[in-house]
């Protein structure tokens, strides 16, 4: 019974051995092929990824520089450059006599010819007075134009450089467009000064050549009545 029994053992061990048999060959078995397959899926996983990233990177270097031109410049003179055109115009205002208007210079240069015999010599001496006070105010009016535009030269090239610095150094397209911009604010400024000036000049030289002209027509209104009063006066060619 003995034997019998040992062999009956050892059949239970072969039969179990041949049973697991199958199992320990499933584990141990390795696919070439499916490992390359999936190599190559992962490769082309973290290619994807990568370019994903890549593309994050650009968009947000594209945001960046919007971002750096759409910048605006810290530098601003147009309330300077403002203030300079205003003092300007209080200068034009400011004229005695005869002001920058049409009507008040044709009103005013009435006086400046048709000289008739209904006027008196003392109307004629008031209106020469006043002819020549018209030109010494003109001219003095010129002469501060003037000195108001030398005084704004400073200001001019101060202003020229400091916007000239800030384009130099500007991070984006709207700071450098805002530079350009405050640039051709500070030329039209210095245009004005030099129109203004023009002008006053133009108007003291007119009033002039006004007075002087009118001067001769009332010389001769004056010969006139002279020799009318003192007849043997006159000379008689021979």
């Amino acid at each position: 019974m003995t034997r019998i029994g040992s062999v009956a053992a050892i059949l239970t061990v072969a039969t179990s051995l041949f049973a697991a048999a199958p199992c320990a060959a499933q584990i141990a078995v390795f696919d070439p092929s499916n490992y390359s397959q999936n190599l190559m899926t992962a490769a082309n996983t973290l290619k994807q990824i990568d370019n994903q990233l890549t593309a994050l990177q650009n968009q947000t270097q594209m945001l960046l520089n919007q971002a750096r031109h759409l910048t605006s410049l810290p530098t601003s003179l147009l309330n300077d450059i403002d203030r300079t055109f205003t003092q300007t115009q209080n200068l034009l205002k400011q004229v005695d006599r005869i002001a920058y208007d049409v009507q008040a210079i044709e009103q005013t240069f009435q006086k400046y010819q048709n000289f008739s015999v209904s006027q008196s010599d003392r109307q004629l001496i008031d209106g020469a007075r006043d002819r020549w006070q018209n030109s010494v105010s003109a001219f003095q009016h010129s002469m501060s134009i003037g000195a108001a535009t030398v005084d704004n030269l400073p200001a001019t090239q101060s202003q020229t450089d400091t916007l000239v610095g800030a384009s130099q150094s500007a991070v984006g397209v709207l700071q450098v467009s805002q530079a350009g911009n405050q640039l051709l604010a500070v030329q039209a400024r210095q245009l004005a000064d030099l129109t203004a000036l023009m002008a006053a000049q133009g108007r003291a030289q007119s009033i002039e050549q006004a007075r002087q002209t009118a001067g001769e027509d009332q010389a001769r209104e004056q010969v006139r009545r002279f020799l009318s009063r003192n007849p043997s006066r006159c000379f008689i060619e021979g």
